[in-house]
């Protein structure tokens, strides 16, 4: 079986293609993937001796520079020719095609294994694109919903209609130039009759509705035996467990701010802090021995050997640090970031920072919450529900698909 599995999107988005894609050789398919160019992408990907087939700009960058609502939909046209030119050469001769990431990179995606009749699958790590009954949608930046409505039903009619504004005329000017029928509704086209939801059960259930058939394969992770850096554990033992902070791919804004706010809530607590500089670009704000940054790492290893974990809500730090069994801090900053926080305080195995901007007092409020004996015996118990094949299942699965 040949397999592309394609996305655009930050690392959340490009990491558990990885651990899907890794699973799938082991079964014995040939397997690529469509991803953005940026370096740590490639480099994740090279370790894992898959190949990338490099789509679209720099996910880094885009998300660096920050740019206006209402570049949205000029943004999403050029990310979905790019996908048409680029996903089209790589899927040809492959028997099933992935599609996740951005909404107008997976329309644009699945719309070239429909061109080529070849089968697909769409895949979400987050269930908030999924319409639900008992659940409002996310509105897209400049794009508020209406305050005075409040049926869900409504606010769901309201966000297709959403996507099909911003990204309905890009799609299907390239299907009409790939000899494919437009399609109306573009939110029902990427969700598809069966989609697949990559997030563990006890963290994420998903609720049964009429609308939807959906697939929950549980997390897709893989087992990471990267030891840590020399200097990482020379820190980690020289003290007790310092609380981690970082925000992955997350702007933040100033990084120093950030930075600063951390530091003096970890130490107001008595802490040692660890930084994870990520995309922010996070530093230390002075040279106390009581600190440290450290940049790529693996977080498996190192989440279990620190007391608590600050971070930004994305799905899959929330899993890795729930896995750990380490009580966490979520500071959520943008679309699925706040459900992964209200998941985090509603099991309570950490707490759910109110805002995306702390402050030295609101975050140090936060980790006394998380830094209680109460808080670590509830993630320590948690941790024990959380699975870890995933990527086995969905692997599985798609060799099911194909032979269909």
């Amino acid at each position: 079986m040949r397999a592309l599995l394609s996305t655009y999107g930050s690392r959340g988005d490009v990491e558990p293609l990885v651990a899907l894609a890794v699973r799938l050789r082991e079964l014995g398919a040939e397997v690529r993937v469509c991803a953005p160019p940026d370096e740590d992408f490639a480099r994740r990907l090279a370790g894992a001796r898959v190949p990338l087939v490099p789509v679209g700009p720099s996910a880094r960058a885009l998300t660096k520079a920050g740019a206006a609502p209402s570049s949205l939909p000029r943004r999403a046209a050029e990310l979905i020719a790019e996908q048409f030119d680029t996903v089209t050469a790589a899927a040809e001769g492959c028997d099933v095609l992935v599609a996740t990431g951005m909404m107008p990179a997976a329309a644009g995606a699945l719309s070239v294994a429909e061109k080529l009749g070849v089968r697909s699958v769409s895949v979400t790590f987050q269930q908030l694109t999924l319409p639900a009954p008992h659940r409002a949608p996310l509105a897209y930046p400049g794009r508020p919903f209406p305050p005075e409505v409040t049926d869900n039903r409504v606010l769901w009619d309201l966000d297709a209609r959403s996507n099909n504004a911003l990204f309905g005329e890009a799609l299907n000017t390239n299907r009409a130039s790939a000899g494919l029928p437009p399609v109306d509704d573009v939110r029902a086209y990427v969700i598809g009759d069966r989609p697949w939801l990559a997030t563990d059960p006890a963290l994420d259930p998903w609720r049964e509705t009429p609308e939807l058939d959906v697939v929950q394969t549980g997390a897709w992770t893989l087992p990471d035996e990267r030891p840590l850096p020399a200097e990482l554990v020379e820190f980690l033992e020289a003290g007790e467990p310092p609380v981690y902070v970082g925000f992955g791919s997350m702007p933040m804004g100033t990084s120093e701010d950030a930075a600063r706010v951390a530091i003096e809530a970890i130490r107001a607590q008595g802490r040692r802090a660890l930084v994870g500089r990520g995309w922010a670009d996070l530093t230390l704000i002075d040279g106390h021995a009581d600190c440290f940054a450290v940049g790529e790492a693996n977080h498996q290893a190192l989440f279990g050997k620190v007391a608590a974990v600050v971070h930004h809500g994305g799905a899959g730090t929330t899993t890795t640090a729930t896995r750990a069994g380490t009580p966490q801090v979520v500071v959520p900053q943008a679309t699925d970031q706040p459900y992964w926080a209200a998941r985090v305080a509603d099991l309570g195995i950490g707490a759910a920072h109110d805002g995306p901007t702390p402050t030295s007092e609101s975050l140090s409020a936060a980790l006394r919450t998380a830094l209680t004996p109460e808080t670590r015996a509830r993630a320590k118990a948690v941790a024990g529900a959380v699975r870890a094949d995933g990527a086995s299942v969905a692997a599985k699965l798609l060799f099911d698909a194909a032979g269909r």
